[in-house]
C-alpha cells in the first residue's frame, strides 16, 4: 500500500504559521496559495489545523477550506476547536473530507463515537498531541500542547481506536518545529498498538527523517510542515527518497503530465 505524504498547514487567523514545540508562532506564509502550491508539488493530503481555535471556542478555517477545495482535488483534514457534531456537519459541507479531533475527545471520549456513527470513521481522526514523560512514556497534550490530559498517549490511542477512530494523527510536541527529525519510539509505540492507519507528524527537515518514520510499515503517512514552508523541501524529493529505499508512494500525476 502506498504511504502518503501530507502538507500540514498551522493557521492563525488569516495566516499561515510556524512555531517550535506548538508554539512560538511566525508567519510563514498564505494557507491557499501554500495549499496549491503543495498540491501541484503532488502531495496526497493537506492537513489544516487553526492553532488557536481554543480562544474562540470554535474552527474559524471554514472559509478557507471552501475556497481550496474548490481548487485543490486531493483530501482535506481540519482540526482545532472541533466540538461539536455541529461543527463537523459545517466543516464537511464545505469541504473537508476529515475531521481531527483532540481536546474535545480528551474531555468528552463518546464525542468521537458520535462522529465516527454519524459520519463513519473514514472522517474521523484522533489527534493526539504527544509529549515525552522524564521517567518515560509520553502523555497526551491538549489546547495545541499547553494542557495535560493526564492521559498515556500510547493507552489513549488504543481507546481511541476502540471509540471509533478511523485514523490516528500523531505530532511529537518536543520535535515539531524543530527540524532535527521525527520522533520514531512514539510513532512506532503507538503504531504497534492499533490497526488504524498512524500519520506521524512533528520534526521533518531531511527526506531521511520522512524515509525513517516510514520503514516501519506500520506508519501509514508523514505530515509535514516546516520544511516546506521554508522551501527546504518539495515533495518531488521527498518521493525520491522513498523509492530508493522502496518505500512505495503514489506517482507524482501533476509534475509528470505534459
Amino acid at each position: 500500500m502506498n504511504r502518503r505524504l501530507i502538507a500540514r498547514l498551522d493557521v492563525k487567523m488569516e495566516h499561515l504559521i510556524k512555531g517550535i514545540h506548538l508554539e512560538g508562532w511566525r508567519k510563514v506564509g498564505n494557507p491557499k496559495t501554500r495549499a496549491d502550491q503543495y498540491y501541484r508539488q503532488g502531495a496526497d493530503e493537506l492537513l489544516y489545523m487553526d492553532v488557536v481555535a481554543s480562544l474562540y471556542g470554535r474552527n474559524n478555517l471554514y472559509d478557507i477550506v471552501r475556497q481550496v477545495a474548490s481548487e485543490v482535488f486531493i483530501p482535506i483534514t481540519v482540526g482545532g476547536g472541533i466540538r461539536t457534531l455541529d461543527a463537523v456537519r459545517e466543516m464537511l459541507a464545505v469541504g473537508a473530507d476529515k475531521v481531527a479531533i483532540n481536546t474535545a475527545a480528551t474531555q468528552d471520549p463518546k464525542i468521537i463515537s458520535a462522529i465516527a456513527d454519524t459520519y463513519g470513521s473514514q472522517a474521523t481522526v484522533l489527534s493526539i498531541e504527544a509529549k515525552r514523560l522524564r521517567n518515560g512514556g509520553w502523555e497526551a497534550m491538549t489546547e495545541n500542547g499547553r494542557n495535560h490530559s493526564g492521559r498515556d498517549a500510547v493507552a489513549w490511542a488504543v481507546e481511541g481506536q476502540k471509540l471509533g477512530a478511523g485514523e490516528l494523527l500523531v505530532t511529537s510536541v518536543d520535535q515539531d518545529g524543530t527540524g532535527r527529525g521525527m520522533d520514531v519510539e512514539l510513532i512506532s509505540a503507538i503504531a504497534s498498538e492499533v490497526d488504524i492507519p498512524v500519520i506521524a507528524s512533528g520534526g521533518v527537515g531531511h527526506v531521511a527523517h520522512v524515509v525513517e518514520a516510514l520503514k516501519n510499515p506500520e506508519v501509514s503517512a508523514v505530515a509535514i510542515a516546516r520544511s516546506l514552508h521554508l522551501d527546504q523541501l518539495r515533495f518531488s524529493d521527498i518521493r525520491d527518497a522513498c523509492r530508493q529505499s522502496s518505500i512505495p508512494t503514489r506517482a507524482n500525476l501533476m509534475e509528470i503530465r505534459p
